[in-house]
Formats: structure tokens, C-alpha cells, sequence
């Protein structure tokens, strides 16, 4: 009988923007056995005060956008996970 070992891994990755602002990319993976269950990847940005926004666009592009006075988040949609602009690749 093969010995049978199963592993839950929870994996959380971060990286600064390339773009010289104030924010971070992020990957969030939870894996059982080496395969994905749950992959979640956006990036975080903090804008100066004088460019304020509110607001929320779901299924926009390749990232939905959440819009909180200076802080902005954008999450990346599954769809975007197989095209070259893809999020996911940067760590792990």
C-alpha cells in the first residue's frame, strides 16, 4: 500500500508595483495535493488626496475595480488568468 500523504497548503505572495506608486500586487492560493482549489490575484493602489474616487465596475476588462476614496483595488478576473497580461505569474 502506497503511503498517501494529503497536504493543504494556504500560499500568500506579494510584490511591489513597477510603476513607482504607493500600492502592491498580491496572489492568494489555497492548494490540496498540488492542485489549485482557490487562486485569487489582484493589485492595491493608494492615490494622493487630491485624486479622490468612489465607485464599483464588476466585469470590466480583465479586472473588476473597487474605487474607496484613496484606495482602489482591482481583482483579476478568471478570464484574464490565460492571456499574457495575466496577473498570476509574477510570484509562485
Amino acid at each position: 500500500m502506497a503511503n498517501s500523504l494529503n497536504t493543504l497548503r494556504i500560499a500568500r505572495f506579494t510584490a511591489p508595483l513597477s510603476d513607482g506608486t504607493a500600492g502592491f500586487r498580491f496572489r492568494f492560493a489555497i492548494k490540496y495535493n498540488d492542485k489549485n482549489l482557490f487562486t485569487f490575484a489582484g493589485l492595491t493602489r493608494k492615490r494622493k488626496p487630491n485624486n479622490i474616487r468612489f465607485g464599483i465596475s464588476l466585469f470590466s476588462g480583465c479586472m473588476s475595480k473597487f474605487h474607496m476614496g484613496r484606495r482602489s483595488v482591482y481583482i483579476e478576473r478568471k478570464a484574464n488568468r490565460q492571456t499574457k497580461r495575466k496577473l498570476c505569474h509574477f510570484a509562485g
